[in-house]
């Protein structure tokens, strides 16, 4: 029996551009398409629609010249553009994406039918997949991922365009419990939600024991790391959410300690302003997006993982610190307390500079082992995302 063919639509998916833009996506349908390979069960298909503004200029000039299809991973990617309107344009976006991507989806199915179409970000993709699942007539699977839900939720037209998508939908999964039940809240049908946690490269995250590691990443960050002071690493987008300022504030109350922020985006000029404000420019480092290579190093070396977000579904973050013994200081949000369920993981804290310090010194001073941090994370792994993933769009085509 040929494998089956699932067509996963997302924009949220890495290029040469933008590397680390959805590389969890990436790797979770690289597994799939690996097992695929192995046992003949599915195989995987991407389409990656690419927004352009109608003049392409700056970032976008770059977008626009990305290659339209190519083999990435065991997966072939297709790049379909449609015209994006940036910073308004979000209310038709799903609708231009279906109409961009249909004739490409409608060809690649004459050529190699699609079993299932699949969506892997509730908004815009999410709309744009039912529409287009609709047209084909073929099963359709959505998943939600945070911000796609507790961010996008909150505008009635997307709101609104998710709650018909999820209706249309043969079945839905979410990334973590906590975020499943905040999907049926705002009216999403409970019953054909599933959780389906991310996956981890269980070989590059682990925990690092190497007595020149902070020597190491001081040298490669070019960032002074004292031996004797705490390290602290906030990994995430420099976006307000997800609360960067409240770490660079926590950091007067406590001693010592460094930060160093992984990751990049609009709030960094505010950021290093608050950083000079508080008096702390030394003490903080922005090391702006890192090789897949080198963040396990830098979380390996670190004392703390801080991210006192605002919300998620499951940080991909969290998992990571704790897979290399990192214990991790976050706010009561979306799956954390499915992750941080004792002492050893770390603390869940109030969203503030005070309380996130507390928590912090609270690990500081006691600090757990290492190889039991990283037990917590034992259950996340690709080979059982992949291997899940498949039994769901099994259970989709019967």
């Amino acid at each position: 029996m040929s494998a089956k063919h699932v067509l996963s639509l997302s924009t949220l998916y890495p290029n040469t551009v933008n590397p680390r833009f959805g590389t969890f996506v990436a790797r979770s349908l690289e597994a799939l398409a690996k097992r695929g390979a192995a046992h003949g069960d599915w195989r995987v298909s991407m389409v990656n629609p690419i927004g352009l503004p109608p003049i392409a200029l700056g970032r976008y000039r770059a977008l626009s010249q990305l290659d339209e299809v190519s083999e990435e991973g065991g997966v072939t990617v297709h790049r379909p553009r449609f015209t994006l309107i940036p910073a308004v344009g979000a209310r038709r976006n799903a609708s231009a994406i279906a109409k961009a991507a249909l004739p490409l989806i409608e060809r690649i199915h004459a050529e190699t039918p699609i079993d299932v179409l699949d969506a892997q970000f509730f908004f815009p993709d999410g709309p744009a997949a039912a529409w287009i699942a609709r047209k084909i007539g073929v099963p359709l699977s959505l998943k939600a991922r945070g911000s796609d839900i507790t961010y996008w939720g909150g505008f009635d037209f997307a709101r609104e365009q998710m709650l018909e998508a999820a209706e249309c939908a043969d079945g839905i999964l979410a990334v973590s419990a906590a975020l499943a039940g905040e999907m049926a809240e705002i009216g999403m049908p409970r019953d054909k939600i599933r959780v389906h946690y991310t996956g981890l490269d269980r070989d590059r995250f682990r925990p690092l024991e190497h007595t020149q590691l902070r020597a190491q990443i001081s040298k490669e960050l070019e960032f002074d790391l004292p031996a004797n002071a705490p390290m602290l690493t906030c990994v995430g987008a420099l976006i307000e959410r997800k609360g960067q300022d409240i770490a660079i504030a926590a950091l007067a109350q406590i001693p010592g300690a460094r930060l160093v922020l992984v990751g990049k985006g609009d709030d960094e000029t505010h950021l290093r302003d608050l950083a000079s404000d508080l008096a702390l420019a030394e003490r903080v480092h922005f090391a702006g997006s890192l090789d897949h290579d080198l963040l396990p190093l830098i979380l390996s070396a670190s004392d703390v993982m801080v991210l006192p977000t605002m919300n998620e579904g499951l940080a991909n973050a969290w998992v990571e610190a704790l897979a290399c013994g990192t214990p991790v200081v976050t706010c009561d949000v979306g799956g954390a307390r499915e992750l941080i369920t004792n002492n050893t993981a770390g603390r869940l804290v109030e969203r503030s500079p005070e309380a996130v310090a507390a928590g912090v010194n609270e690990v500081l001073n006691n600090p757990p082992m290492r190889q039991a941090v990283a037990a917590m994370a034992e259950r996340f792994n690709w080979e059982t995302n992949a291997l899940e993933l498949a039994a769901h769009y099994d259970g989709l085509v019967g």
